[in-house]
């Protein structure tokens, strides 16, 4: 293929790439095998830490690099030379945030530092939904554990005090950080630095990969996803997807669980 006929083809992990069941359908795998096969770049472009992210990466057979943390840690899982992009909050943020925090009422605490973290406190349902089989490097009072720079932070928010703190954040910290704002059960509001999301990560592995702009195939359903679409020649929301990325999509596909990804891939390449 001529390599300006190449595509990045750039997918969401959670409610786009995989199943309600967090698998990726047969037809789905399909296709994207062929569009590899074609010559065009598979990537996945994710909210979730590397150890939660590399299994699906592995099922796909892909040699290309990834996006975690919605774009803090953008790296190659098999192949260190390529780099590896670390843009973390700065720590005395972090720790400001989560004293600011404190005030509205707060159940738990992640600090991410790449792959590794650090909770506030044990609770057997919070590792189980985001460890993903990894252990902490300490539970307990995070300003003393973390000594790090951290990737994001979690916060496990009381529902009642999360409009109001997420205001705060937004009207007095806009300027140092991103936060979104995952719903119930958990309501957890993740915290990153400022500027950083998953365009800013997609656009390095373009330009690693030499895929001009335009030539970026994009799949999201969330906010999280809102840059990404934007950011590609060809943004793709899914039908399942938040009502706001389907408005500034330029196309929309069938759902996550009914092989939306196949079928819009199917007609574009």
């Amino acid at each position: 293929m001529n390599e300006a006929a190449r595509k990045l083809i750039a997918l969401d992990l959670d409610g786009t790439l995989l199943t309600k069941q967090k698998l990726i359908s047969p037809r789905t795998k399909r296709v994207l095998e062929e569009a590899k096969s074609q010559g065009h770049h598979v990537v996945i472009a994710t909210g979730r830490p590397p150890r939660a992210s590399l299994n699906y990466y592995h099922e796909l057979g892909l040699t290309t690099p990834m996006v975690n943390f919605n774009g803090a840690l953008v790296h190659h899982a098999t192949d260190a030379e390529w780099g590896h992009h670390h843009f973390p909050l700065d720590r005395e943020t972090a720790l400001g945030v989560i004293d600011i925090c404190e005030r509205y009422g707060i159940h738990n605490v992640m600090a991410e530092v790449k792959d590794d973290f650090y909770l506030q406190q044990h609770d057997h349902q919070f590792l189980k939904i985001l460890a993903d089989g990894r252990e902490p490097l300490g539970i307990g009072v995070i300003h003393d554990l973390l000594q790090d720079h951290p990737t994001s932070l979690l916060i496990q928010a009381q529902e009642q005090g999360v409009p109001e703190l997420r205001k705060h954040l937004r009207e007095h910290h806009a300027h140092v950080v991103e936060h979104r704002y995952w719903g119930t059960p958990w309501n957890v509001i993740e915290v990153m630095k400022a500027g950083v999301n998953k365009a800013t990560g997609l656009s390095l592995i373009a330009e690693s990969l030499g895929v001009a702009r335009e030539h970026v195939i994009a799949f999201g359903d969330e906010d999280n996803d809102f840059e990404m679409i934007k950011y590609a020649g060809t943004g793709v929301a899914m039908g399942n997807g938040n009502p706001e990325l389907k408005a500034m999509a330029d196309a929309i596909c069938d759902t996550n669980d009914n092989n939306g990804i196949a079928m819009m891939l199917e007609k574009l390449l």
